[in-house]
């Protein structure tokens, strides 16, 4: 049984599968059509809902995410707002009503999602006590998961602007609610590590599934079955980051937003990079653990946590154990991981004493696009100029993430002068030779390392060591 709250409403609904999307529950079981489905791969936001849970203290936060990727089971428990619950008494939301004021809608199809993007930041705004109008800059932050054809967003980006100003009834989040377990149809939603071991014995054909915002791509695009998943989105002792004197421990349910407050602390390139990763609906589901598993060669995190030299913690029927990052990815799609075990959580080390880390990506698109070509690397410049502890990786080059042996050798204990770096460049053919495909053809994608790892030269030189990192340099 899956058990919610919608629009203030209790629902209690049976039969759904393992597979079904929030978005078809929503529109197909429980008729809130305002949801709408573009594009089905979390990409144009028009699903976008506001998905509310309760704090230490009750009180509620909402934030967003894409219906069509999220799978139904995740909002067991959950308070749920679409298009259709903000106004009350005929009297329109805040929100609303500055997008009417402002004509901020056409067609009207993208409208819903947009909307409740701009509830979820007004309301996180009003919880924080501001009073003023958002910044560009957070105004795009918000809407930076969602797509219009036909405004130009200017008129969206006012409404933004003026819906603080506007009275108007606060979305009503329905009370407390009590849902009970929401296992069934296929779908296993263990509490516990103990009870997450269990399941995998039971079910070695399961698929393990946290932010899903990758794996029901298979179901919404391929048109796959997913008939059994296992969540581990409420493994309790998965949700935690832990420190201890040399670095982080992250649990694998832990998203991109929980972990946004320590890389902004600690990795300010990491967080850069972050922010270019999917947009808020994607971060808000979306983990760590998740982006590693899935082995994709161009995801945009394995550059990095290969040149941190991270480690991960691997637990299973047969136990618990760890490796290397180094030794993770064994083929295209392929991982460490055996039958019965999972990603448990992920090491990220801290950096040491004159230690840098720097990472840029490559995509077609600024904002929201997967990376045609990404270069990470963690280097120590001692004070005689020279590298040290040089760990260089690259995404979008090979099968997998992978270090560069080669340009690394090039590099390590050299001042990086330019014959150097012309060296390391030459070496970068040694350790890739990528493919041609849509996103970049092999030429691009040497050509584009070899610029990427000028730019780290440039950074490394300090030849603008007064100038912050900015977006145009990521």
């Amino acid at each position: 049984m899956l058990t919610l709250t919608l629009n203030g409403q209790p629902r209690r609904l049976d039969n759904i599968p393992a597979q079904a999307t929030a978005l078809s529950v929503l529109r197909d079981r429980l008729a809130t059509c305002g949801t709408k489905e573009g594009c089905a791969s979390g990409d144009c936001g028009a699903c976008t809902i506001a998905i509310g849970t309760r704090d230490d203290r009750g009180e509620m936060h909402y934030h967003s995410a894409n219906a069509c990727i999220l799978p139904a089971h995740q909002l067991h428990g959950c308070h749920v707002l679409t298009v259709e619950g903000l106004s009350r008494n005929d009297e329109l939301h805040p929100v609303q009503q500055a997008m009417v004021d402002h004509h901020a809608s056409q067609c009207g199809f993208c409208t819903p999602g947009i909307v409740m993007s701009l509830f979820c930041l007004e309301h996180q705004r009003r919880q924080q006590g501001l009073d003023t109008p958002p910044n560009d800059d957070t105004i795009d932050a918000a809407l930076g998961g969602n797509l219009c054809r036909c405004t130009g967003y200017r008129a969206i980006r006012d409404a933004a602007r003026a819906m603080h100003t506007l009275p108007g009834p606060a979305a009503d989040d329905g009370g407390r609610l009590i849902a009970t377990r929401s296992d069934g149809e296929g779908f296993y939603r263990p509490e516990n590590r103990q009870e997450l071991i269990t399941l995998l014995s039971q079910h070695p054909q399961a698929r393990l599934i946290a932010g899903g915002t990758d794996l029901m791509l298979e179901h919404t695009l391929a048109l796959k079955p997913l008939p059994e998943l296992i969540d581990l989105s409420s493994v309790a002792e998965l949700g935690h980051i832990k420190e201890d004197d040399r670095g982080w421990w992250i649990g694998a349910g832990v998203t991109y937003h929980q972990l946004t407050p320590l890389l902004a602390e600690h990795y300010p390139a990491f967080h850069a990079l972050l922010e270019r990763l999917g947009s808020q609906q994607i971060r808000h589901r979306a983990t760590l653990a998740g982006n590693l598993a899935n082995a994709s060669p161009i995801g945009d995190t394995p550059p990095i946590l290969l040149a941190l030299g991270a480690r991960l913690r691997i637990n299973g029927i047969s136990g618990a154990r760890e490796v290397s990052i180094d030794d993770f990815f064994t083929g295209y799609r392929r991982t460490a991981l055996t039958e019965g075990e999972y990603l448990d959580a992920i090491y990220l080390p801290r950096l040491q004493g004159g230690e840098q880390l720097l990472a840029w990506k490559l995509s077609k698109r600024r904002e929201d696009d997967i990376s045609a070509v990404m270069l990470a690397l963690r280097v120590t410049v001692a004070d005689d100029g020279q590298l040290r502890d040089v760990r260089l990786a690259c995404g979008g080059m090979a099968a997998t993430s992978q270090r560069a042996p080669h340009v690394e050798a090039a590099l390590e204990g050299q001042v990086f002068d330019g014959d150097v770096l012309a060296n390391a460049c030459k070496a970068i053919a040694e350790d890739f030779s990528p493919i041609n495909d849509v996103r970049a053809s092999r030429e691009y994608r040497l050509a584009a390392a070899a610029g990427l790892l000028t730019r780290a030269y440039h950074r490394l030189a300090r030849r603008h060591e007064a100038i912050p990192m900015t977006l145009e340099e990521i």
